[in-house]
C-alpha cells in the first residue's frame, strides 16, 4: 500500500524538496530493497498502471520513479461508496556511485516495479587466488 500525500506545498515538499507542479493526489510507493552479491533490487508497489505511464530517470546520482495512474471511472460517475484513490505515484532515491548506472533496468509486473541496480564492478567482492612458491 502506499502513503498518500495531499497536494498541499509542505506535504508535496516532503517528497523529494520540490514543489508539485500538478494537482491531484501524489502516492509515496512503499518500497522493498534487496541486496544480492550483483545488484541491489528495488521492489516499489505501483498497481494499476501500464509500461506506458511510468517515467524512470537518473541524473545527477538520483534516481526518480513517477507513474501516472488513469482514472478508473467516468468523469460523471455517481459514487456510493469512494475509497479507491487515484493520482500518481512518486519516488526518488540518491544513488551511490558504486552502482553502474549504465545498467540500470526495469520490469513491471502485476503492479509491481522491480528496478535491477547492477553495482559496479569495483566493489562486488572477489575471491583472491593464493599461489603456491
Amino acid at each position: 500500500m502506499a502513503t498518500e500525500l495531499n497536494s498541499t506545498k509542505s506535504e508535496s515538499e516532503q517528497v523529494d524538496g520540490s514543489e508539485q507542479t500538478r494537482g491531484g493526489n501524489l502516492y509515496r510507493p512503499n518500497v522493498d530493497i534487496v541486496e544480492l552479491p550483483d545488484e541491489l533490487i528495488l521492489f516499489a508497489d505501483m498497481p494499476g498502471l501500464g509500461t506506458d505511464v511510468i517515467d524512470i530517470r537518473f541524473e545527477d546520482a538520483t534516481l526518480t520513479i513517477h507513474g501516472r495512474t488513469p482514472a478508473r471511472q467516468p468523469e460523471d460517475a455517481t459514487f456510493l461508496v469512494r475509497e479507491y484513490g487515484v493520482g500518481d505515484f512518486y519516488r526518488t532515491f540518491r544513488i551511490s556511485e558504486n552502482i553502474d548506472a549504465s545498467r540500470i533496468r526495469a520490469e513491471y509486473g502485476d503492479g509491481v516495479l522491480a528496478l535491477h541496480l547492477p553495482k559496479s564492478e569495483a566493489i562486488k567482492p572477489r575471491k583472491i587466488a593464493v599461489e603456491a612458491k
